[in-house]
């Protein structure tokens, strides 16, 4: 167990509540086990009937893992990051197939490792202070903890768009898109809490009364735009369609991309190209595993941390600079599977 999680039983509802807030409350392998090991008692515990997860304080619900710890294992041998990832993919998967309601609460800054445990629950609250975003790109990786499934399965090529941009969603546009199943302000939260606790079969009941109706998302005027210009699945055609568009938004966009690894933005086509066809969570979640053990030992990842999140010049130097230059055969080998003795593995009681 850990204090950087607060796990509690509230009547007949689960209570798990994110508190490393100088972190924006980002994960540690020692917060997913911990998470993991509740949400498996609570599993089957009749005494149990739904489950929230939101965070104990702070200006946002989760902003990611903890990137910088994974990049210095990638530096080394990669062992803790491996580490790392199979108990995180195993937490995503485990509330991906989870047998009772589970809400969450994404109330700030939702990113990375907060999209992999707000996206699998089957209520997920957007407020006014939402903003959700898979920026992995920009550092160097990929969009993971299931980033292949829920982005490649939305409308148009919103999901292209987003994974290479790194582009941030409000609440509205995270519920015009179907990433948040309620838009609940802000300050009716904690009274929603309560009504919770009081009747957790009631749940969807109580999400009914507390929502509202969303402002119009912003990213509806961009559709049209993203569908045309963020079509191909090969990046240079996309750099192609906005060059060639000359617009102000297409300016902007490129602008955007040129500042994103090139290896990262083509191994994410990639991954979004073949999660649409996946049958099932488990193999996606097999096939991210394998491909972040090899992202995370890249130059690319390495100094993608180091530029924005160590050192903060926001100035790294990919290798390579340029789209053309990273080759099908390297993003190919990305993309092996691991050796049996090495792949990711869900919990047993989640394999059915």
């Amino acid at each position: 167990m850990t204090d950087d999680v607060l796990i509690l039983r509230d009547e007949a509802l689960g209570r798990i509540r994110l508190n490393r807030p100088r972190a924006i409350h980002a994960l540690t392998r020692d917060m997913c086990e911990a998470i993991s090991a509740a949400l498996l008692e609570w599993r089957g515990d009749g005494g149990v009937e739904a489950v929230v997860i939101d965070h104990a304080e702070g200006r946002g619900f989760c902003a990611g893992g903890d990137v910088v710890t994974l990049a210095r294992s990638g530096a080394a041998d990669g062992s803790e990051a491996a580490a790392f990832f199979h108990a995180e993919y195993r937490l995503n998967h485990l509330l991906f197939t989870y047998p009772k309601p589970v809400v969450a609460v994404m109330d700030g800054i939702t990113m990375g490792g907060g999209v992999g445990i707000a996206l699998p629950c089957t209520h997920r609250i957007a407020t006014e202070n939402t903003r959700l975003a898979m920026p992995e790109t920009g550092i160097g990786l990929f969009p993971d903890v299931g980033g292949g499934w829920y982005l490649s399965r939305l409308p148009g090529r919103v999901g292209q768009f987003m994974a290479l941009t790194g582009a941030r969603l409000d609440g509205a546009e995270c519920h015009y898109l179907g990433l948040a199943t309620h838009y609940v302000p802000a300050e009716a939260l904690p009274g929603l809490i309560e009504r919770i606790v009081a009747a957790p079969a009631r749940l969807a009941g109580a999400l009914g009364a507390a929502a509202v109706h969303s402002p119009l998302p912003r990213i509806a005027a961009s559709e049209s735009a993203i569908a045309k210009l963020f079509s191909a699945d090969d990046l240079e055609d996309i750099f192609a369609a906005l060059e060639a568009d000359g617009g102000d938004w297409a300016n902007s966009e490129l602008a955007t991309l040129r500042s994103k690894s090139p290896l990262s933005c083509k191994v994410s086509l990639r991954l979004l190209e073949e999660s649409a066809a996946r049958a099932s969570f488990a193999e996606e979640m097999t096939a991210e595993y394998a491909l972040a053990t090899r992202v995370v030992r890249t130059h690319d990842f390495i100094e993608g941390v180091r530029s924005v999140l160590i050192d903060k010049d926001n100035q790294p130097a990919w290798h390579p600079p340029r789209p053309d230059q990273v080759t099908d055969a390297v993003v190919d080998a990305m993309f092996e599977p691991l050796p049996e003795g090495e792949r990711w593995t869900p919990f047993p009681e989640t394999e059915a």
